[in-house]
């Protein structure tokens, strides 16, 4: 059977004229992308490219975001460039800043699930363990998100000290420390115990309230506060 390209499909069927008829709600994925590409190759469209490439990815964004421009101009998808890769991972990092921007909006940094919704845009692609500090104002409003440190938790990277220090300079009353965990495993470690013992000694002697300690997986996360472990 001969390949119809794009421009031989019927016009409700092409992903450019579904979307200024319909909006960009009614598109999958793969049409979506289908855009961003502008074509596929001479043995499939850009459609069907955009599929094979997200069928790799188990059908997920969140996959197709942490793929590599090598890996997305692998020789089996035909077609697919390092411009057309390019593109394809500009738009999963503009989805992950929206994403940031609406974390930005909320009003109050006051729960677990407050922190792990901020957080987790600037996390959850990382392949090493990076650990950050929230410093609030005592209405829970975010006054500093600081990196600590990158490619490991231990307490000499983690330094309570510095964290009291900016904390004190942003006239800042309370304390979130967060690290991820790239093993997606939540649990935490002895290391993790250590500095949260040591952080939350060093909050109040200072009279800054420890709002938590959490640890960011892709998943879901751990709160030291909810384990009732502050």
């Amino acid at each position: 059977m001969t390949k119809l390209n794009i421009n031989q499909w019927s016009e409700e069927d092409r992903p450019r004229e579904k979307l200024m008829a319909h909006g960009a709600a009614a598109l999958t994925n793969a049409e979506l992308l289908a855009i961003l590409i502008g074509s596929g190759s001479t043995e499939e469209t850009a459609v069907s490219l955009m599929q094979h490439v997200l069928n790799d990815c188990g059908n997920t964004l969140n996959a197709l975001g942490k793929m590599t421009i090598k890996e997305l101009t692998d020789k089996r998808y035909k077609g697919m460039g390092p411009a057309k890769a390019v593109a394809v991972l500009a738009a999963c990092e503009l989805g992950k800043r929206r994403q940031m921007e609406k974390a930005m909006e909320r009003p109050k940094m006051d729960s677990a699930e407050a922190v792990y919704q901020y957080m987790r845009p600037k996390m959850q692609d990382l392949a090493e363990e990076e650990a950050w500090v929230l410093l609030m104002n005592q209405n829970f409003k975010l006054l500093k998100c600081m990196q600590l440190s990158h490619g490991g938790l231990t307490e000499t990277a983690v330094d309570v000290r510095v964290i009291i220090k900016q904390a004190l300079l942003c006239n800042a009353t309370v304390v979130c420390l967060c690290h991820n965990h790239p093993s997606n495993h939540a649990h935490p470690s002895s290391n993790d115990n250590a500095i949260t013992k040591r952080l939350k000694e060093a909050c109040r002697l200072m009279r800054l309230y420890l709002l938590d300690h959490v640890i960011v997986t892709e998943n879901g996360y751990y709160s030291y506060s909810e384990q009732g472990k502050l």
